[in-house]
């Protein structure tokens, strides 16, 4: 009730102090009531044992408690009925059926809305829902106050889709034979009116016959104009259930009474139901029963009778395509006159005369017929398959132009809603309408440009390829105006305060690289979307200005232009000078990740993005955490593993230098995500990788065997020589020289043994390079020696069965440990060679 009062409450100059005044006089006495509300009678009166259960305190509140208690009970009997159901019927359902005899308004509606959750959340069952809360159900629905009896009758239609048919039988049709009869109240009548329409689609046809239909026929000759007009509109209903044959010979014969009836609400409702019972009549009944009804119908609406005018304009469409078939040549032109003749109607009287007493005389009579074009326009979709389309421009393009340009803006609202289905009939011929699209998009009321919008992509497309027939030439060739109006389009929503229109407007302008030249994109189009990122004030309208903006990126073919917009998204977002272009960067690159390929995305806003890291804002630091995992995603190992790199070193910046709170939460947050990331692996890469490092492998391997041989031979030649000098020689220089050729003999042997299995992977790489090796390898460029062991610490990673890995540590740290660990063993070996050698020399 309360919106109700305030909807129509007028702020007007005049009457504003007279408002402010009541305010302060209702201000004045609830003062009092104020202060007494706190004295502690009130208190002790509104104060429950906080010991008892819920069951417990809702029977007390119910009983002896206030009316705003007792209506808080009733609010909660659905939470109840879902916690205990048994007792909550046993205990508090009968308290509720004893206060509702004296409650107020509020208690009956909310009473009534809480039965009807009550059966929709299927707290009991249908049975046991029936046995309780039907009768209680029943015992309201005459309540006096109109409000309440139709809270009441919807919970009670709602009731009889769900109860079985014997219940509805014995519970509900059999009272109301007796509550329909005319010796009972008209509330009484009214109800019993709706509930037959509900009814009738419960039973059979037979029952209907007998026991339904006497009592419609008596409804529907009651005394009173109301109930006939609630029994005529119910009469679909009781058609559709007793089906085609009984509703010829029932129903038909009552429409033709009512549409004659005195009353014109009583018409009104049977040229209604008429309409929507077109399909059950066969084409005799339509030809010489439906028809001359609606003929007189539309005579009478400009002579006597203009309360049907509206709702006649608005069922036309539905009519004339229902009575196509029978319609003759000449009934079919007439027809289309007539709505001809509906479109136009009060734009003639515009120059008429000015008179002041007139003008008021005439207010009701020209909101008709602002309203009868309003549903010309609804139903032009429908007029064009009446005519044809191929007949369109021949018969409605005239009528298409003046709903387009009329003066009112909800006709013209209409149309930009229809535009869409228009477009769709004309297929072929949607060029001719190209002007009106232009029109409409550069329409005045923004609610005008809101409307066509939303089908513009669908409206452009179908401009760009309607029909089969065109050629290759695209037919936008021939509207010449259609970027200039989508851009002032653009501007006039970007200036007005309606944001969710300029939002709509820069989503749907996403489509126009299907549409025009990415020339025409770059030039008319992109920078605007960039302009609008940095300077707009509204956060959802510049999120839809990136979007489209890497669309329009996407589809940009021209890598100059592609290379100056990223440097300009990078320069003045990701590099800006404001905070808030930092984050709208941050969304842009979201964007990207969503449109482009990773390997686009890692080419040109890995690093950037990753730059942020060391922002001064906190909020710019802590969206950059949330956006990492999407950022790692776009990796792919080996190929990415120097940018993966940067990523680990970031992150361990974060967590050790992050002195904000809060970024620091989401920065650990984040770790414990990333964690639990595989990164992908690109195995072709892989493979090459693979391949390159057993061919230069297999080459070291080549030149380590030649140089064993040749240092065999070496050692050979030196043997001999030594053999040949002991002859000349004293025993005690032959015993040094001898020490000496053992030595190098131990020491040559030992050069030619294998590593220890554990170092495999290390032992193809030359001694001299594999320092250099691994240092080259940490800055990303590897040298071949290193990669297998760099891909079995990735794979390692990647083929962990549970998927919760540990984060991958740095390559660097990866490869410092097996050069440590190789350079180690090395040294190790060689002072075990060293005692050897001390040991034979003593």
């Amino acid at each position: 009730m309360r919106p109700e009062i305030f909807s129509k409450m007028d702020f007007s100059h005049s009457s504003l102090f007279g408002y402010i005044e009541d305010l302060q006089e209702l201000t004045i006495i609830e003062r009092p009531v104020r202060r007494s509300l706190k004295t502690p009678e009130e208190i002790e009166r509104l104060t429950v044992d906080e010991e008892l259960s819920d069951i417990e305190r809702a029977v007390y509140l119910l009983s002896s408690g206030q009316d705003i208690q007792g209506t808080s009970v009733v609010a909660n009997l659905p939470v109840l009925m879902r916690q205990n159901p048994a007792e909550t019927l046993r205990r508090v359902l009968p308290k509720i059926r004893e206060v509702l005899h004296v409650a107020g308004v509020e208690m009956q509606l909310t009473a009534a809305v809480s039965f009807l959750t009550v059966l929709q959340e299927e707290s009991v069952s249908i049975h046991t829902y029936s046995h309780s809360f039907l009768h209680i159900i029943l015992q309201n629905l005459e309540h006096r106050d109109a409000g309440v009896s139709n809270a009441w009758l919807e919970t009670l239609l709602a009731v009889i889709e769900a109860l079985p048919k014997e219940t509805v039988r014995h519970e509900i049709l059999n009272p109301l034979i007796a509550k329909a009869q005319l010796s009972q109240t008209l509330q009484s009548r009214l109800v019993s009116c709706k509930i037959m329409g509900k009814v009738a689609n419960k039973f059979e046809a037979h029952i209907i016959k007998r026991e339904v239909l006497p009592l419609v026929k008596s409804l529907c000759q009651d005394v009173e104009y109301e109930v006939r007009t609630c029994m005529c509109r119910q009469l679909e209903h009781v058609a559709r259930g007793i089906g085609t044959e009984l509703t010829k010979t029932v129903v038909l014969p009552e429409l033709v009474e009512l549409a004659r009836d005195e009353g014109s609400s009583v018409r009104l409702a049977a040229f209604e139901t008429l309409v929507n019972l077109l399909d059950m009549f066969d084409a005799d009944d339509r030809s010489q029963t439906v028809l001359p009804l609606v003929k007189s119908f539309c005579e009478k609406s400009f002579k006597a009778d203009e309360s049907i005018l509206v709702s006649l304009s608005f069922h036309l469409g539905k009519l004339c395509n229902g009575l196509y078939g029978i319609f003759t040549p000449e009934q079919h032109l007439r027809f289309l006159e007539f709505y001809k003749k509906l479109s136009t109607l009060g734009l003639q009287q515009e120059n008429g005369h000015n008179d002041n007493q007139l003008h008021l005389q005439t207010l009701e009579q020209e909101k008709k017929y602002i309203s009868v074009r309003k549903n010309c326009a609804y139903n032009f979709p429908a007029m064009i398959v009446f005519v044809d389309p191929k007949n369109f421009h021949l018969e409605l393009y005239s009528i298409f132009f003046c709903l387009c340009h009329d003066p009112e803006v909800s006709v013209r609202y209409t149309m930009a809603i229809s535009f869409f289905e228009v477009a769709k009939l004309l297929n072929s011929d949607v060029y001719t309408i190209h002007k009106e699209l232009v029109t409409l998009l550069q329409d005045e009321s923004l609610e005008v440009l809101d409307a066509l919008v939303g089908h513009l992509p669908e409206i452009l497309e179908l401009m760009t390829n309607g029909g089969e027939n065109n050629g290759s030439e695209s037919k936008l060739l021939s509207i010449p105006d259609l970027i200039p109006a989508l851009t002032t389009a653009e501007q006039r929503a970007a200036t007005s305060l309606k944001w969710r229109t300029h939002e709509k407007l820069l989503q749907k302008y996403a489509c126009l690289p299907h549409i025009i030249s990415s020339d025409q994109i770059y030039y008319r189009f992109l920078h605007r979307m960039l302009t609008i990122i940095l300077t707009n004030n509204v956060l959802p309208v510049q999120k839809a200005a990136a979007r489209t903006l890497c669309v329009y990126l996407r589809y940009n073919r021209k890598q100059e232009q592609r290379h100056e917009v990223i440097q300009k998204l990078i320069e003045q977002l990701g590099q800006g000078k404001s905070y808030w272009n930092r984050l709208r960067f941050l969304d842009t690159c979201e964007f990207i990740m969503e449109l482009f390929s990773k390997s686009f995305f890692c080419k040109y806003f890995f690093l950037p993005v990753l730059e942020l890291t060391h922002d001064p804002v906190a909020n710019v630091r802590m969206k950059l955490c949330c956006l990492l995992p999407k950022v790692k995603s776009t990796l792919k190992i080996p190929t990415d593993k120097h940018l993966l790199q940067q990523l680990e070193l970031c992150i361990r910046k974060l967590l050790c230098q992050e002195k904000d709170k809060d970024v620091l939460t989401i920065v650990k947050r984040t770790v414990l995500e990333l964690d639990r990331m595989e990164i992908s692996v690109d195995a072709e890469q892989l493979e090459k990788e693979k391949q390159k490092n057993e061919g230069r492998s297999t080459n070291i391997n080549d030149k380590v065997f030649e140089k064993k041989r040749r240092d065999s031979k070496t050692s050979s030649v030196l043997a001999k020589s030594i053999n040949l000098s002991i002859s000349g020689s004293s025993s005690g220089t032959s015993a040094g020289k001898e020490e000496k050729k053992s030595k190098l003999v131990r020491s040559q042997s030992f050069s030619t043994q294998v590593l220890h299995p554990k170092y495999s992977n290390i032992d193809k790489c030359p001694n001299k390079s594999s320092a250099t090796g691994y240092t080259s390898s940490v800055s990303g460029m590897g040298k071949s020696c290193m990669l297998s062991f760099c891909d079995d610490s990735f794979r390692t990673h990647s083929a962990g069965n549970s998927g919760n890995a540990p984060f991958p540590s740095s390559s660097r740290n990866l490869f410092n440990s097996a050069d440590q660990k190789n350079n180690g063993n090395k040294e190790s070996q060689s002072r075990k060679m060293s005692i050897k050698n001390r040991k034979s020399n003593s």
